[in-house]
């Protein structure tokens, strides 16, 4: 079904590794069993470390900033059927490495460390747009508006023109001016971001590392680097709640079924969260802490209809959680030999890409998953996913079911495969 393949061990149930810097022989690899440190262990923090350090990628020799011009991009498509199966094409970008990508119906937006956003449409460029803040870091969008999220902390806005599809505009920033100047006013609203510095809470201090929308789309959570997890109202653009979530950077923030939120940091935990209405405005009450441990939370990901939590790590290791009222704890999902980058979920599938390059398929019955296929061909860690599912499928049943699956790199590619469950 897939094209070049690498043999992986079944899903198995244990706990993180003890150590994340171990290197591993094939053999050694297939064959490692579980470590004793239980996922709810205690975890070391170190007070010193400066908000995202605990990214893979600060370190990471991928991790360099180009400063190529908007108006010369130098893409290329690359159509390889006959060696990949599953992969139906490459975008091969020579102005930045790919950092965040987002997909609906046929249309592909990749945000890179250039700051540019590219539009593409089956494959082929369709427009772009450019950002004169830092690096995309993530894309998420909800109906007609494009929210990016900037290494420099900021959050803009974009809206296609009503004249013009191939245009796009950007309609603002959270916060608005307007709301910032009105908070600035108010000395109150001023909060101690690091050693005598101050900033208004209702702005990230940090990188904005994810991004994410309520099931019902009327909310925007944002976390960052900064430790916050922010809460926006999308019809009005207002930031109604800053939650301090975690002691490192937060890396993650996942929306699940009706009022339900999780997030993952460097910081070594997955939290839960639930929404709750108070008066008009809204607080976020945790519920419980799924997991911590020394390593740091890298990804998160919701399975279709909230059927499972899915954590990746610095250690390798994807961990998984019922969605029940207990979150009991499914398993560890054993599949790579490096840092853990980005998490999908799609159907009966769970996709995990690695900084060790490859992207590991899983197949989930009941809460038993099985790595069916390890996806190869990138030559950078694998640094975002999107997915869709394929409309000409959508006709022949829930078990001849085809995804669009798009793995953006710090290569600078990114490959569009087709995955069938």
């Amino acid at each position: 079904m897939f094209g070049e393949t690498a043999p992986r061990p079944k899903f198995v149930q244990s706990e993180p590794r003890m150590s994340a810097t171990e290197v591993l022989t094939d053999d050694e690899f297939a064959m490692r069993r579980s470590s004793t440190v239980s996922p709810m262990s205690s975890y070391c923090s170190e007070p010193g470390r400066l908000s995202g350090e605990g990214s893979p990628m600060m370190m990471s020799p991928w991790n360099q900033t180009t400063n190529s011009s908007f108006s010369k991009p130098h893409w290329s498509q690359e159509h390889n059927s006959t060696l990949h199966e599953a992969l139906v094409g490459s975008l091969i970008r020579q102005e930045g490495h790919i950092y965040s990508l987002a997909a609906s119906g046929d249309l592909l937006f990749t945000g890179s460390d250039s700051k540019n956003i590219r539009v593409w449409k089956n494959l082929k460029e369709h427009s772009g747009f450019k950002s004169n803040s830092g690096l995309v870091k993530t894309i998420i969008l909800s109906d007609q508006k494009i929210f990016t999220g900037h290494q420099d902390g900021k959050i803009r806005v974009w809206k296609v023109s009503p004249k013009n599809p191939r245009v796009y505009k950007r309609a603002g920033t959270l916060p608005t001016l307007k709301d910032i100047f009105k908070s600035s006013i108010n000395p109150s609203n001023y909060v101690e971001v690091r050693r005598h510095k101050t900033a208004l809470w209702i702005r990230h201090s940090d990188a904005v590392s994810c991004l994410s929308l309520s099931e019902d789309k009327t909310y925007l959570y944002s976390a960052s680097w900064d430790r916050t997890i922010k809460v926006w109202r999308i019809s009005d653009s207002r930031c109604l709640e800053s939650i301090h979530a975690h002691d490192d950077a937060v890396n993650s923030v996942v929306c699940g079924d009706g009022d339900v939120m999780f997030s993952g940091s460097a910081d070594g935990t997955v939290k839960v969260w639930r929404r709750e209405m108070r008066g008009k405005g809204l607080k976020h009450a945790a519920v419980k802490t799924l997991l911590k441990q020394e390593y740091a939370v890298t990804a998160l990901a919701v399975g279709e209809a909230g059927s499972m939590v899915y954590c990746g790590a610095s250690d390798g290791l994807v961990n998984c959680w019922g969605s029940g009222k207990n979150y009991a704890h499914g398993g560890v999902l054993k599949g790579h030999k490096l840092a853990v980058l980005c998490l999908a979920a799609a159907g009966t599938l769970v996709f995990s890409g690695s900084a060790d390059k490859t992207l590991c398929v899983w197949k989930r019955e009941g809460v038993i998953h099985t790595c069916v296929s390890v996806l190869t061909g990138h030559n950078g860690p694998l640094k975002c996913l999107a997915v869709e599912e394929n409309r000409e499928s959508g006709e022949k049943g829930e078990q001849d079911r085809r995804w669009v699956l798009y793995s953006g790199s710090l290569d600078k590619s990114v490959k569009i495969w087709s995955v069938s469950e």
